[in-house]
């Protein structure tokens, strides 16, 4: 057999088991991945990031091995690494970024600013972490889509991560109310409708418990222009309940303040036209 054919063969047969490989490797990883953060509840994110790193191993090894198994290929490739200095200079360039991407996702992964389903908040995306590869970290907003950001930005951004070691949120409920409507009921109607939520939690410290001090805390933070500016305190397990608990509350407090005659407070503007000018200025004389 032609010794040509040969080397074909040798070279597309490294390329399909290298395809191959990597499909059986990623199936059983996957599979392992999936048992383990199930059944062991694991923190997935290492093992994302091992499969990236084996996986490009495994491409990365087969090629050299599909250029080496072609004599021809071999002695191109030795000419080309000899006399190629300023291309070499030139792809050391361009591959700054790319190496900049995998030193970054390597010190996500031994640092753990954030894991895999943490809550993020990067400047105005926000969404869970959903993977970490050897290039970029890929984040799925709460609108299905992929933000897909390089591992040396990312590195070098402040982050908002609300799973981070304690998943606790505090959120706040506001409502305004009007000068005529009773603080007392109000801030009572907020925390009941706050308390009676089955998301709700008791975040209270020993310390505050002893002290008698309520679980949910409502307070005036401020009189308004137009309105008396109430908040209310709710604590939930994680970001996605607390979010839930949020609306729920409002929609209920909502409802109560209508029952209750309690009235939220909106701005109040006099229009004075130039047709009626006079008339409003000589009533206000009067």
């Amino acid at each position: 057999m032609d010794q040509n054919i040969v080397h074909i063969l040798s070279f597309s047969g490294i390329i399909l088991a290298m395809f191959f490989v990597a499909f059986l490797f990623i199936r059983a990883f996957n599979k392992f991945i999936k048992t383990s953060t199930d059944f062991l509840q694991n923190d997935p994110t290492n093992y994302k990031f091992v499969k990236h790193f084996v996986v490009g191993l495994i491409y990365t090894l087969g090629f050299c091995l599909a250029v080496y198994s072609v004599p021809n290929l071999r002695t191109l490739a030795g000419s080309l690494l000899a006399g190629a200095g300023i291309a070499a200079v030139a792809i050391s360039l361009a591959s700054q970024a790319a190496l900049s991407n995998i030193v970054g996702g390597v010190f996500i992964i031994i640092f753990k600013p954030f894991r895999i389903n943490n809550r993020l908040l990067i400047n105005t995306h926000q969404g869970i972490v959903e993977d970490i590869t050897l290039r970029h970290t890929v984040i799925r907003n709460f609108e299905n889509q992929r933000i897909v950001i390089p591992n040396s930005v990312i590195s070098e951004e402040v982050i908002i991560n609300a799973d981070f070691t304690d998943e606790r949120i505090c959120k706040w409920i506001d409502m305004n109310i009007t000068y005529d409507s009773g603080i007392d009921l109000a801030k009572s109607i907020m925390a009941e409708e706050v308390l009676n939520h089955p998301l709700t939690i008791d975040a209270r410290t020993e310390e505050m418990i002893a002290e008698s001090a309520p679980v949910v805390i409502v307070r005036v933070l401020m009189l308004g222009e137009s309105s008396v500016n109430l908040r209310a305190w709710a604590w939930a397990d994680n970001a996605r309940n607390a979010f839930i608990l949020s609306c729920d509350a409002l929609e209920s407090i909502k409802k109560r303040f209508d029952r209750e005659g309690v009235q939220i407070a909106f701005p109040h503007r006099v229009l004075i036209t130039k047709d009626n000018q006079e008339k409003f200025l000589d009533k206000k004389q009067k």
